[in-house]
């Protein structure tokens, strides 16, 4: 089947050139035009594609070439495109920066996947003519990928605009369809490499609205429109049709728990999506308000900055002591990254100790440099409750804390990691009961048995309590 999704990348020559406001901007404009726009980021990001979902009023979906195949990311694309009137995808880094000399996993080789027109962001500091050499340089280096317009960004004025506007539309032969000035102020606060979740802010609102305001004085929005409504078709790719996991389940469907406030909102969508496509029912739980976990049949703990409410997990006794129970008696828990940290005996943060789950036999120090930062791949080398010995998993982890291990005769670890940093270097995947708490995050769109494994998980363990 062919579908033809209306599309643009917002790209650039480098990171921190304005991708993530006008993205923002972008979105919320429409948005606020009563279009209905469907958000995307390449890469495994989670802030970025934070408030790129509220912007838009919906989830934002990943897309990204190390974790997903071609087909994946085509079938994403369209899955989570339907309905919209239009997807603005923000990339990453610079437009051709990959993972080797090739541009392995690049925007630019999403680009070309997707086959999606690109609007190239050029931080034009000091520089008029230069920047037509530098966009003629992006067509001539790549010329498979679609640069359909060029944004100048941080732009000092009247005069530099008009020379590099003229410029790049003559020698490029693509329109410049937005000039942003140097703004007097950027009202996103950053924390660590990027910025801080919109959850955390009291005011993610009027930063969205901030944004959209420069998008609307500064951008050619007709123009970008009718630009992504030039994309090609797209064949819907027949051999990921089929639904994830090899499975489904109607009656009584399984009850997954998901811890989701201000400490754990690291999910991928499609992660969600695919358990509840399998059947599941998903129900929210919150571990800074909860004073006892529900009943459930298994739990998904993602990641987050478990850090930053430190106090108020710590100071949450009762429900720290109803999940531990849950964990002695057999409870499925899949953690990653922020779970892994709570479920430890304490997490210390600038000296001070707070008291965690205790589930697992490990206390976190948070440090001030990143302990693992990047594309993991893990070869399964032990048993543990949710993958088979022998399978080899990619995902990604970022991560302050450092993890230190205590001696304990009934946990041990199931991945080897053969790229990435995990709990020492070597191991992750920690195991204890029906516990698997990793640093490793995993994305369902390109690993589709995912779901199906916890589904799995939960029935294995009621034909076990019947015999």
């Amino acid at each position: 089947m062919i579908f033809n999704p209306p599309r643009i990348i917002i790209a650039a020559l480098k990171g921190g050139s304005g991708k993530t406001i006008l993205s923002l901007g972008l979105t919320s404009a429409w948005k606020g035009m009563g279009h209905r726009v469907a958000a995307f980021k390449k890469g495994p990001d989670f802030i970025d594609s934070g408030w790129l979902s509220f912007a838009a009023g919906r989830p934002c979906y990943n897309l990204d070439p190390f974790l997903m195949n071609p087909g994946q990311i085509v079938t994403s694309l369209l899955r989570n495109s339907t309905g919209a009137d239009i997807s603005v995808i923000e990339g990453n880094r610079g437009l051709f920066d990959g993972l080797d000399l090739d541009g392995c996993c690049s925007t630019g080789e999403l680009g070309r996947i997707i086959s999606s027109p690109v609007i190239l962001i050029v931080d034009v500091t000091m520089a008029t003519r230069t920047v037509a050499a530098l966009v003629m340089g992006c067509q001539k280096f790549d010329p498979d990928l679609r640069i359909s317009g060029v944004i100048l960004n941080r732009v000092a004025g009247p005069r530099q605009e008009s020379l590099t506007r003229n410029a790049v539309e003559q020698y490029c032969g693509i329109p410049v369809v937005g000039a942003v000035p140097k703004l007097k102020q950027n009202i996103f606060p950053e924390r660590h490499m990027g910025l801080v979740p919109h959850l955390e802010t009291d005011y993610a609102e009027k930063a969205v609205s901030w944004a959209r305001g420069v998008a609307e004085k500064h951008l050619d929005l007709k123009t970008i429109w009718s630009l992504a409504h030039q994309a090609p078709s797209l064949d819907y790719p027949s051999e990921e049709k089929k639904d994830e996991g090899a499975m489904h389940v109607n009656d009584p469907p399984p009850r997954i728990g998901v811890i989701r406030d201000k400490s754990f909102w690291f999910y991928y969508p499609e992660n969600l999506d695919q358990m509840k496509r399998l059947g599941a029912r998903l129900i929210e739980i919150n571990s800074l308000e909860d004073r006892e976990l529900p009943a459930i049949d298994a739990l998904y703990i993602g990641g987050g900055f478990p850090e930053t409410q430190a106090p108020a997990l710590a100071d949450n006794i009762a429900f720290r002591a109803s999940l531990k129970q849950r964990i002695e008696e057999g409870l499925p828990v899949y953690a990653e990254c922020g779970g892994l940290m709570y479920l430890g005996k304490a997490l210390v943060v600038e000296g001070n100790e707070f008291p965690m789950v205790g589930a697992l036999p490990l206390s976190l120090i948070l440090e001030k440099k990143p302990q693992g930062h990047g594309y993991t791949v893990l070869q399964v080398t032990d048993t543990n409750p949710f993958y088979e010995v022998g399978e080899s998993l990619k995902g990604h982890e970022f991560h302050y804390s450092k993890a230190v291990l205590h001696p304990s005769e009934d946990t041990r670890t199931a991945f080897k990691v053969q790229r990435g940093e995990g709990l020492d270097g070597q191991r992750d995947g920690l195991c204890r009961k029906n516990v698997l708490a990793t640093y490793t995050h995993i994305h369902a769109g390109g690993y589709p048995e995912w779901a199906g494994r916890i589904l799995k998980n939960k029935f294995s363990l009621d034909a076990k309590k019947k015999s």
